[in-house]
């Protein structure tokens, strides 16, 4: 199975530098669509609900000094399989002109963080977990982004 770090450097090989929020980002709807779309997870490491949106812990330990991300050394694209290509292709397809901002909000008009950081104040830390019971839950049942298999939006 593919890492959080193969998926960053297939996201960066694709679109070139990004900042370091909208890497997390892509990372996080890459994950949530492939769930639905192959019903199997992109990749094992937890997504947590942080103030600005969903965070992979790991990514961020590697990026928090950095604005921009140029390239990321930790992942290997070639551990990706073809369907996880696939479904990262149409997540940067739908998602890849939102600016990082965009996609901050987005994440936080969506149930999966809403409920991961219900109880918490407005800018509150947090780690509690996004699971992949409610990413597939909320996004299976959204028809915003395309398959990568042809199936309708």
């Amino acid at each position: 199975m593919a890492t959080v770090h193969d998926v960053a450097a297939f996201i960066l090989a694709r679109c070139g530098p990004l900042t370091a929020m909208k890497l997390q980002k892509l990372c996080y709807y890459s994950h949530a669509w492939h769930l639905v779309w192959e019903e199997r997870p992109l990749f094992q490491e937890r997504i947590e609900a942080w103030a600005n949106g969903p965070v992979v812990r790991e990514l961020y330990n590697e990026h928090r000094r950095a604005f921009r991300v140029e390239d990321w050394p930790m992942g290997n694209v070639a551990h990706l399989d073809l369907g996880e290509q696939e479904s990262i292709d149409a997540v940067l397809e739908a998602y890849g002109g939102i600016s990082a901002h965009d996609l901050s909000e987005l994440s936080h008009r969506e149930a999966p963080w809403i409920n991961a950081r219900k109880g918490l104040p407005d800018g509150a830390r947090s780690a509690n977990p996004i699971t992949d019971a409610a990413l597939m839950e909320y996004f299976d049942s959204r028809t915003t982004a395309p398959s990568p298999h042809g199936q309708g939006e």
